[in-house]
């Protein structure tokens, strides 16, 4: 997930931009906030599919978020939920004048690896390191819930979803230490093609969002067309990080198809080449059936 308050100014068009033209071959959203959207989970749904984006991973950020997420892909088919307590939200748990500090925060995921023992959960995440908006007092508390969740995810044999900003070192150190899971996701993909090596050489997906079409984002094409193929998925992080050309409108699970396209041009990919490896890292990812 994007940071909310960094959004806010500049998705100033609400206006829903247009459905392009579809995929041939069918890929999965594998980061999306659903409960963030306008509209209904049934109107996302027929959107997406409707351009060839059949399966949707549907990520909690604090405990309602989760519990909405779980909740959600026991109702829909082809909805996936991932659970965790966002790093941001981990020294906000902490700093409440009731029911917080570290007690607080452990109760709150003692909640989240409840749930993570369901079967329609297939995720751990989006948990990690966020430096940009938590100052230095926050540091603690981040790295404690991150070693948390960590520990959740392999003892439930779930997928982890790493949100990583400004905080690749320690995030990279903390997984070391504590020992990754078997499927370790780095969502929204933010570093560059050195540490896309890195994340190669230990088999962590690395999924790509909207931002890899931005002009600005050389560093985020350059990781795309060194990353392995069978190690790269795809996202939204919905209603986030729209794709170009699109900035500043809501992002959504049916613009996927600009996403990839995106990195398909970035890696001099056939799009149905692409689509049809990323489709099935997803569902080995996170353990589904494709």
């Amino acid at each position: 997930m994007a940071d909310r308050s960094s959004r806010a100014g500049k998705d100033r068009d609400r206006t829903p931009p247009p459905a392009p033209a579809p995929l041939r071959v069918a890929v999965a959203d594998s980061h999306t906030h659903l409960d963030m959207q306008s509209g209904t989970v049934a109107d996302a749904v027929a959107q997406a599919a409707a351009v060839g984006v059949d399966t949707l991973v549907q990520v909690g950020c604090d405990l309602p978020g989760s519990r909405w997420a779980a909740e959600t892909a026991a109702a829909w088919e082809r909805i996936w939920a991932s659970v965790a307590l966002h790093p941001n939200e981990a020294p906000r748990v902490v700093g409440r004048p009731e029911g917080g500090g570290r007690a607080g925060l452990d109760a709150e995921i003692d909640a989240i690896d409840a749930l993570a023992a369901l079967p329609q959960v297939l995720g751990v995440g989006e948990t990690g390191l966020d430096y940009f908006r938590t100052g230095p007092d926050g540091v603690a508390d981040q790295q404690h819930s991150f070693r948390r969740h960590i520990e959740i995810a392999k003892r439930r044999g779930k997928a982890l979803v790493i949100h990583d900003r400004d905080a690749h070192a320690d995030v990279l150190r903390i997984l070391a230490e504590e020992g990754a899971p078997e499927r370790v996701v780095f969502h929204c993909y933010s570093g560059d093609a050195e540490m896309a090596k890195v994340c190669a050489e230990h088999g962590y997906y690395m999924s790509f969002a909207g931002t890899v079409s931005y002009k600005s984002a050389q560093n985020l094409r350059d990781a795309a067309a060194v990353a392995p193929r069978e190690l790269l998925l795809v996202e939204t992080d919905a209603p986030f990080l729209p794709p170009v050309p699109h900035r500043g409108q809501p992002n959504a699970p049916y613009l996927i198809p600009l996403t990839l396209r995106a990195m398909a041009a970035a890696r001099g990919d056939d799009e149905d080449v692409l689509a049809a490896a990323v489709a099935a890292n997803t569902a080995r990812a996170f353990g589904y059936d494709g």
